[in-house]
């Protein structure tokens, strides 16, 4: 049987107000749910690639969940130095998670592509809304943290845009 876990933060020396600590870990768990989540969905990319773009992007989708994976643990590092408990496991990350799941269905490559960008635009979206609530809080750290999670997520919808522009 699942137990809830409580919302309680920790003591630190961190001298930003509780009340803001709190804002900042949900936000930052639901960053985690929804970054851990797209993390998953690239590496099904990765793993059921068909077609004859095959070889690039098996390997450009591996590239893609290194460095989501480095963010998972980047925003889950932050929760823990703000006093909050990460809400980190797949099963976490999946009752929290804001992404839909992908069809299901076998497509093409470019159409798994077209799939996949639909996926990182949403969290890219969400993660500028989520540095604009932490300057808001005044918590720059979490606002500078999460302007590089959202560089490189312009960055990596550039590279998957550019398989389907003409």
């Amino acid at each position: 049987m699942a137990t809830k876990i409580k919302n309680k933060t920790f003591h630190t020396s961190i001298d930003i107000e509780e009340g803001v600590r709190t804002q900042m870990i949900d936000l930052l768990n639901q960053q985690l749910a929804d970054t851990f989540d797209l993390f998953s969905l690239t590496k099904q990319a990765h793993w059921n690639v068909k077609g004859p773009e095959f070889m690039q992007l098996h390997e450009f989708y591996d590239t893609l969940a290194e460095g989501l994976e480095d963010y998972v643990d980047t925003i889950a590092e932050r929760i823990t130095a703000l006093g909050g408990f990460a809400k980190g496991t797949v099963r976490m990350a999946a009752a929290a998670t804001r992404l839909p799941d992908f069809t299901g269905e076998p497509v093409s490559g470019l159409e798994q592509v077209k799939e996949v960008i639909k996926l990182y635009a949403q969290l890219a979206a969400s993660t500028r809304a989520g540095i604009d609530a932490a300057d808001e809080a005044g918590d720059a750290d979490t606002a500078d943290l999460l302007t590089g999670v959202s560089r490189d997520l312009d960055k990596w919808l550039w590279f998957l845009e550019a398989h389907v522009q003409d």
